[in-house]
């Protein structure tokens, strides 16, 4: 497998990076935006929109809207700082903000555990085969569904 090594980043730490990753691109970094990332980063499986705005309307005391949250999140997968995995309609907190590498899901069917690979080797045929049909891809999103080593 053709990878590369990368920092990835935890906790506080994270939260630190995603920050500055996103004011680096030119956005504010907001309270309202951390405490979706936060929330993101808090579940250890891919997190619907629900998911995150009950987890925030929780933390703040307020309910806070889906379409708020949704905003937020596709400004985050713009920057970087979170993946969608398409198949699920659900979003993964990058743990590599600062590194950008198009997406290879592996995603249980039984209990939902989504693992996320970089192998630019794979998605470097993927893209060329997309302009050898005269396709210009913009962000291949690759999903493999199967059973975890957890639930096989």
């Amino acid at each position: 497998m053709h990878a590369h090594d990368h920092h990835e980043h935890h906790g506080n730490d994270l939260t630190k990076a995603a920050q500055a990753t996103l004011e680096k691109s030119g956005e504010q970094w907001t309270t309202m935006r951390e405490r979706v990332f936060e929330a993101l980063a808090g579940f250890d499986k891919p997190a619907s929109a629900y998911d995150i705005a009950e987890a925030v309307s929780r933390a703040e005391g307020r309910r806070v809207a889906a379409n708020s949250v949704y905003r937020i999140l596709d400004l985050f997968v713009g920057a970087n700082l979170a993946r969608r995995v398409e198949s699920a309609n659900a979003y993964m907190a990058n743990t590599h903000p600062d590194c950008l590498h198009d997406c290879i899901f592996l995603v249980c069917d039984n209990c939902g555990q989504t693992t996320h690979i970089d192998d630019d080797s794979i998605t470097k045929t993927v893209r060329a085969a997309a302009k050898d049909m005269g396709f210009s891809p913009e962000r291949p999103v690759i999903e493999v569904r199967g059973k975890c080593a957890d639930c096989d």
